[in-house]
């Protein structure tokens, strides 16, 4: 079985709350810390934010699409203008996926040992994509953190469907190692497949173990298993991955998610729930989700949470200006409450790290979650 080359990644601990874990990884960008939360900068930009407006957050990863980028404008493209650090004016951490989620939940899909077939979304040609091919691609693009492709298997999925699920992703992450050819510039993570039957978790996880990758993800538990099996799957399988590598848990999600994982000895997430809730008006506070789109903040002189320092919760902009924007389908509106939400997402992450270096984290999120449920209902 194939195995990873060493590379110049690092991966440290630095403390330990019961499972919860708060560490730093090194990349050639620089290091972040964990838990970590990338916000999704799915075509190279997070939706209605500049890289100004993300780093202000605290977000030291960020994370792009494999998929979308390859279709437009292209990784050559990108890679003549300089790298998709320079393309996209982040000079911290990037992540790309594979593009294997994006391309799952396309109609129309013809899935086969070899790779995927498909109909390209932008001018209708058929596309091939393979473990190889979505390696290039990444290799290409220049991030530093890549994504194995694998097969993300649907939710509910029989035992069947979900142990073939398993085969191809093993395989395929062997003809991912073959491929990739920056191995010194890029960490290539392997991702746990397997659907709600444990014992495939576990096979799954024993054999990208015994790779030894530079990191490993948690695959489909974001396509429609809800809280408890997301939690069950959590706790079953990030015990099984090794403690001096970081774990990751793929496309997640809510701050109740966020919490849980962390508490099972997750540490990085991603999602894009921050900035699609903030386009719709929903804002992530203290005490709760708010519909800033509600009549009731017609006249609300409050900002969005009067706890939250970003800025625009301390620019002076009221609930009653974001209710305004809303309605009058101002893009500023967007782009406030995305800054809010990203925030949000940013400040419940290094909260749980300080609470982890000190020993609290279960106290934290019980009083996290005490308050962020407490009120009820969104309003």
């Amino acid at each position: 079985m194939a195995k990873a080359p060493s590379r110049p990644f690092q991966f440290s601990l630095d403390a330990r709350s019961g499972s919860a874990r708060a560490g730093r990884f090194t990349t050639p960008h620089g290091p972040f810390d964990t838990p970590a939360f990338m916000p999704v900068g799915t075509h190279g930009a997070v939706k209605a934010m500049t890289p100004d407006q993300v780093r202000a957050t605290n977000a030291q990863v960020v994370l792009a699409n494999t998929y979308h980028l390859s279709l437009r404008p292209g990784e050559e493209l990108v890679a003549k203008l300089g790298g998709l650090h320079a393309f996209m004016a982040w000079d911290g951490t990037i992540l790309t996926d594979s593009g294997g989620f994006q391309v799952f939940s396309l109609p129309k899909v013809e899935i086969r040992d070899q790779g995927v077939r498909f109909k390209n979304e932008v001018d209708g040609s058929t596309v091939d994509l393979t473990p190889e091919r979505a390696i290039e691609i990444q290799n290409t693009l220049g991030a530093d953190i890549i994504m194995a492709f694998d097969e993300c298997t649907p939710y509910p999925a029989d035992e069947k469907l979900a142990r073939t699920g398993v085969r191809r992703t093993l395989s395929w992450m062997e003809r991912c190692l073959k491929a990739h050819t920056r191995v010194h510039e890029q960490a290539l993570f392997g991702i746990v497949q397997g659907s709600t039957y444990l014992h495939l978790r576990e096979s799954c996880a024993q054999s990208l173990i015994a790779m030894d990758l530079p990191g490993y993800a948690i695959g489909g538990v974001s396509v429609g298993e809800g809280h408890e099996l997301l939690c069950r799957i959590t706790d079953h399988t990030a015990p099984l991955l090794p403690e001096d590598k970081p774990r990751y848990l793929m496309g997640v999600g809510l701050p109740e998610d966020i919490l849980a994982a962390i508490g099972s000895g997750i540490d990085m997430f991603d999602c894009v729930i921050p900035t699609r809730y903030a386009r719709s008006g929903t804002a992530f506070t203290v005490r709760g989700k708010i519909r800033l789109t509600n009549r009731k903040f017609r006249r609300d002189r409050y900002p969005i949470d009067a706890s939250c320092e970003c800025s625009a919760c301390t620019g002076g902009f009221t609930r009653a200006y974001l209710h305004h924007l809303f309605a009058a389908n101002e893009v500023l509106s967007a782009i406030l409450t995305s800054i809010h939400n990203v925030h949000f997402y940013q400040r419940l992450v290094r909260e749980s790290r300080q609470a982890i270096l000190e020993d609290r984290f279960d106290d934290f999120r019980n009083q996290f979650m005490a308050a962020y449920a407490g009120s009820g209902k969104s309003e």
